[in-house]
């Protein structure tokens, strides 16, 4: 069998098997692309409440209190007052601040995203241990089946005709923004 047929091979059963993980990549990579004009990952809203706060309550009282007014049943990670009319309590899916001077209460409340949170948690590595090795194993299956498009039909249009314009060009879009930005 002549090399360009175990090409062809190669990189059509390549492309079967990068297809779904490709997706996955593509979806992530387009939402984390604009991760300073929204959070891709949760979803966060604001609430704003006003509640009668006694500043002259012990710290885990006051804490208690805050939540109960609230009717915040979450498990709390922890608190913290960086100054003495701010309360800071951190719950399960909801940061809340208080002005203990004013009783203005902020809660900003997460929820993930449908789907983007999947999809970044896998594409952004969080899994850590075996995903680690199959997304390396995924990365060079991406490298090969590149590899194999460059062949994949020949002449003129192919790697020796238009096919090297083309390389060039996508070789040479990313060296031009790492020089403008670099």
């Amino acid at each position: 069998m002549k090399w360009r047929r175990w090409n062809n091979i190669v990189h059509r059963d390549l492309g079967y098997l990068c297809f779904g993980l490709t997706i996955i990549y593509v979806i992530s990579g387009v939402a984390v692309n604009h991760i300073g004009d929204w959070n891709p990952t949760y979803r966060i809203t604001r609430e704003y409440t006003n509640l009668n706060l006694d500043r002259q309550t012990e710290k885990s009282e006051l804490v208690q209190s805050i939540l109960i007014q609230l009717g915040e049943t979450g498990n709390v990670k922890d608190s913290f007052q960086p100054d003495p009319d701010t309360l800071q309590i951190f719950v399960e899916n909801n940061t809340i601040h208080a002005n203990l001077k004013t009783g203005e209460i902020i809660q900003e409340k997460t929820r993930k995203r449908p789907l983007l949170f999947q999809v970044n948690f896998l594409h952004l590595n969080h899994p850590k241990k075996l995903w680690t090795w199959f997304a390396d194993i995924y990365a060079l299956a991406l490298g090969l089946l590149a590899m194999t498009g460059l062949f994949m039909i020949r002449g003129q249009k192919g790697i020796t005709g238009r096919g090297a314009w083309l390389v060039t060009i996508g070789i040479a879009v990313p060296l031009f923004f790492l020089w403008q930005y670099g």
